[in-house]
């Protein structure tokens, strides 16, 4: 559940999704999973399960995509 009404907001893949895409515009247009990863929990402190599962959000938003040669690329 993307926002569920249980837990706090800061616990939500919504919230820590957008520290995901912050990250991919300021750094590069396009990134390694994992130097985005390390450089996404500089700014927020989050597992590697709800950083996949934000990946996942984003992608199906269409904000991301994972290009042929592995790399995650923000879509224009």
């Amino acid at each position: 559940m993307l926002i569920p009404d249980n837990i706090h907001p800061e616990q939500t893949i919504y919230f820590n999704g957008a520290f995901v895409l912050k990250t991919i515009q300021k750094n590069a247009m396009i990134i390694d999973i994992i130097d985005l990863y390390i450089l996404t929990r500089v700014e927020r402190e989050m597992s590697m399960p709800v950083f996949m599962l934000c990946l996942d959000w984003l992608f199906l938003l269409n904000v991301v995509i994972l290009n042929d040669a592995g790399r995650v690329e923000l879509c224009s």
